[in-house]
């Protein structure tokens, strides 16, 4: 059994560790390049294991999965800027980052979808002031990092109230590769 991460009691639910151990097996033979299957950021930043008893802490779990998707960012960074020089690694983010304004320039409460009827969603205040620190990033240079993003909490609202999950969290993936390839 890896010794990479903790278990928490059998009484808790982690994440399963074949899991876990296999992904990040993998993960370290796509980095070296000895798998044909490759591997990108967005593999891992949408990564999901199976929660068990006496599994891996997922704090832990949580925390090395951002290492390597900055890992897999920066070498990505560094093959590209190698290949075309900083400035078009710059103008490439840009053109990134240019994608998200569409969306960050709708109005407050009609940024994403509500979240169904009835359904738990983000909490649309919540929401959009993260919205508003990613435009003063981007506008103003305002700091902002990758783990300010990642780690942002919503409150919890229903329907109409709420913004859907899904559509916020691939939004803020997003944006979360932005802030890695400047970081």
């Amino acid at each position: 059994m890896s010794t990479l991460f903790s278990t928490v009691s059998k009484i808790s639910t982690g994440y399963d560790p074949d899991e876990v151990d296999d992904f990040f097996d993998h993960a370290r033979q796509a980095y070296e390049g000895r798998t044909p299957e490759p591997m990108t950021n967005a593999d891992i930043a949408s990564s999901t294991f199976e929660l068990v008893r006496g599994g891996y802490n997922t704090h832990e779990v949580d925390a090395a999965l951002d290492r390597l998707e900055g890992a897999f960012i920066a070498r990505q960074r560094a093959e590209f800027v190698n290949q075309h020089g900083q400035d078009a690694w710059m103008g490439a983010l840009a053109e990134r980052a240019r994608t998200l304004y569409p969306r960050l320039g709708r109005r407050d409460g009609q940024k994403f979808a509500p979240a169904e009827r009835g359904q738990q969603g983000y909490d649309i205040d919540d929401v959009d002031a993260l919205c508003d620190r990613l435009v003063g990033y981007f506008d103003r240079q305002e700091p902002l990092t990758a783990a300010e993003v990642r780690s942002a909490t919503f409150g919890r609202a229903k329907g109409a109230e709420a913004y859907a999950e899904a559509s916020v969290d691939r939004f803020l993936a997003r944006a979360i590769e932005v802030l890695l390839g400047v970081e």
